[in-house]
């Protein structure tokens, strides 16, 4: 597909220089481009199609003779791929995001045609962009279809999923007006799996958007309300119980409350059920099928919420909960009339802990195929599973069992944010966990924790991050500006992580993408109000990242600082792993080393963003041998050489860190 692509754009230059690019986006590789550029203040000005070509040809120009359209692993036959990771997270409409036309505001599609929102064709520009970082893996939030209903912004969040097993057609690019999004997406993917890039997708197999594509089919795989019941419909408080997920202790509680039983009694058959022969006539109707449902039968999908008793956030009204099973919780089942109508609870909704006895083994099905439908049409390396850990523990393992049998080295993320539950996410079949490293960034204390205690004893590999799609961006915490560069060198060389660049990252972007993690409200007002996009969320609007006004100096640091992490890769893997000794130990110098022979990697950071710390680092007691030490070398943001010694004396500015290379 790629090939096809090249063709078609080499056949569509025009010489018409009209199409702007922020700089950044070819950093590193202007050789490539020869004189295509027309540069016009802060922008460069191409013919898209040339420029599009020209990318696209060096990457084909690299091709051997693998067909680039599986997964990565049906050549390479790398078991355990993901420990050698580095990852980049993007949510491609706002990473790709661009003001194309160069003057006035963003337009999705400008008064050139250009699509200013982001494309799959725009993310296959970036990949030279990416590989500035050695990145070998791509992690793409949602990309399926996603519904217009009940959006909480102006575009909705990726989250919202209409349809799973289709492409969200906002990815398509009107430059490529032969080719489809399906087209597009292979093409990426291929391009990906050239310069030697797996690519991850986001999978949400919980809940659904409102209006899903699947109502028309299987009503009865939802839940209802009257529409009438929508205004005040919220999840019960329960004033007798604490902000929890339920135990089952805590099930007659939870009942026998009177908000619980009102809450029950809103619910109400599916509407085929209500009436077979008005449902077949308006599943047959045109237009948006939950509206025809709406305006015909005065019944709608109930928003989803969380799973934890009185949580204060407010009900999810972009998404509905999928009916995992056909009768109600196992549990619950004694506290309820016979003719209860399906419903959402706590319990029910947290089903690995409350199952029914009855399974949707139509839905489990169609569940379970969805990413062997990415493997075999696109070629996809890897999956994370939206709250995995609340699924049925049979349908789960039919998930991954159906990916595997397609790709045996297919690798599974759990989104599993305490570090604790490593060794259940590896019983379950998962690869890798989210973990909490984004929350122990800017706390001394948990970060300490995480390096001396945690990590090193991780049954699978964490994703090392110090921000993440849903948290606040790590430059506009407390001391940011000093934790940008300690935490994320803590983290990039801590055992068991996996080095992670959350999109906008690596350019000092201040914008979250969502307040859904550590935030508040007033976590979208870090823009300037004269921002273009102040207030604005990448979960929920258009957004695009601030290419020409970017943090230089974090860019090169990170740049430098995977070239060092992929340099050491095989110390930090298989390395005999030792804490650093000191002259003393006040719980604020983070510290671990790899060691191989008489070779060492030291790591240590300041964790006092205050006061300088000034220490000794005995080589010997710390690799515990006698070392014949023939050279030092440390990088603290720059290279420096010292004299061979056994003994060094160092000294850590507030927030100051070193990695120091010896032999």
């Amino acid at each position: 597909m790629l090939k096809e692509l090249e063709k078609y754009l080499k056949a569509k230059i025009t010489g018409h220089k009209n199409y702007a690019i922020p700089k950044l986006w070819i950093k590193g590789y202007e050789y490539l481009y020869g004189d295509i550029f027309e540069e016009k203040g802060e922008n460069l000005f191409v013919d898209p199609y040339e420029f599009f070509f020209k990318v696209i040809s060096h990457i084909n120009s690299q091709r051997e003779k693998i067909d680039y359209s599986k997964p990565i692993s049906y050549h390479s036959k790398e078991k355990n791929w993901e420990k050698n990771a580095i990852m980049y997270g993007t949510l491609p409409r706002m990473t790709t995001s661009f003001n194309h036309k160069g003057f006035g505001n963003f337009e999705e599609i400008d008064i050139l045609g250009f699509k200013e929102s982001g494309t799959f064709l725009k993310m296959i520009a970036l990949l030279p962009y990416l590989k500035n970082f050695n990145v070998n893996t791509i992690y793409m939030l949602p990309i399926s279809k996603t519904s217009d209903l009940f959006k909480k912004g102006s575009i909705g969040s990726p989250y919202a999923v209409k349809n799973p097993l289709e492409l969200d057609e906002s990815y398509h690019d009107p430059l490529l007006a032969d080719f489809s999004v399906k087209d597009e997406f292979k093409a990426l993917v291929e391009a990906a799996h050239i310069l030697g890039m797996r690519v991850v997708l986001d999978f949400i197999p919980r809940t659904a958007s409102r209006d899903s594509d699947l109502i028309k089919e299987h009503p009865d795989w939802f839940y209802w309300i009257k529409i009438d019941d929508l205004a005040d419909y919220k999840p019960p408080r329960v004033d007798e119980l604490s902000f929890k997920i339920p135990d089952k202790e805590d099930i007659p509680v939870l009942y026998r409350n009177t908000e619980v039983r009102k809450h029950l009694n809103r619910f109400v058959d599916s509407p085929d059920k209500i009436d077979p022969k008005k449902w077949a006539k308006v599943k047959n109707m045109p237009g948006n099928i939950l509206v025809n449902i709406i305006r015909e039968f005065e019944l709608v999908t109930p928003p989803g919420f969380s799973d934890w008793i009185n949580d204060p956030q407010p009900t999810w009204d972009d998404v509905t909960f999928l009916r995992l099973y056909l009768d109600n919780p196992i549990d619950a089942q004694e506290y309820i009339p016979e003719d209860q109508k399906p419903y959402i609870l706590f319990d029910v909704i947290k089903s690995s802990k409350f199952p029914g006895s009855i399974p949707n083994k139509d839905l489990w099905e169609y569940i379970s195929n969805i990413i062997p439908n990415y493997q075999k049409k696109f070629g996809i390396d890897g999956a994370r599973i939206d709250m995995g850990h609340a699924l049925p523990s049979k349908l789960q393992e039919m998930i991954i069992k159906k990916a595997r049998e397609i790709d045996p080295f297919f690798v599974f993320i759990a989104e599993e944010l305490e570090m604790d539950n490593d060794i259940k996410a590896k019983d379950d079949g998962y690869n890798v966990i989210l973990g909490n490293s984004w929350y122990a960034a800017p706390r001394k204390e948990e970060m300490y924790k995480l390096l001396e205690e945690k990590a090193k004893n991780l049954a699978i590999p964490f994703i090392a991050s110090v921000e993440t799609p849903d948290t606040p961006r790590i430059s506009t915490r407390e001391f940011g500006e000093k934790l940008k560069y300690l935490a994320t060198f803590l983290l990039y060389f801590s055992p068991n992580g996996i080095p992670y660049i959350n999109s906008g990252q690596e350019i000092g972007e201040i914008q979250p993408m969502n307040l859904g993690l550590d935030n508040t409200v007033w976590g979208k007002t870090v823009l300037p109000p004269d921002d273009e996009f102040y207030g604005k969320l990448a979960f929920f609007d258009h957004y695009v990242l601030h290419w020409n006004d970017y943090d230089e100096k974090l860019f090169e640091f990170l740049k430098t600082l995977l070239f060092l992490r992929k340099k050491y890769n095989d110390f930090v893997l298989n390395g005999e792993f030792k804490y650093v000794y000191f002259n003393y130990q006040d719980g604020f110098l983070a510290n671990y080393s790899y060691w191989v022979e008489d070779k060492g990697l030291i790591v240590v950071g300041n964790l006092d963003l205050s006061w300088e710390r000034a220490f000794d680092i005995y080589l010997e007691n710390t690799a515990e041998k006698t070392l014949n030490v023939k050279s030092v070398k440390i990088w603290d943001g720059e290279e420096k050489t010292y004299e061979p010694q056994k003994i060094l004396n160092l000294k850590l500015a507030p927030g100051g860190f070193a990695l120091i290379i010896i032999n």
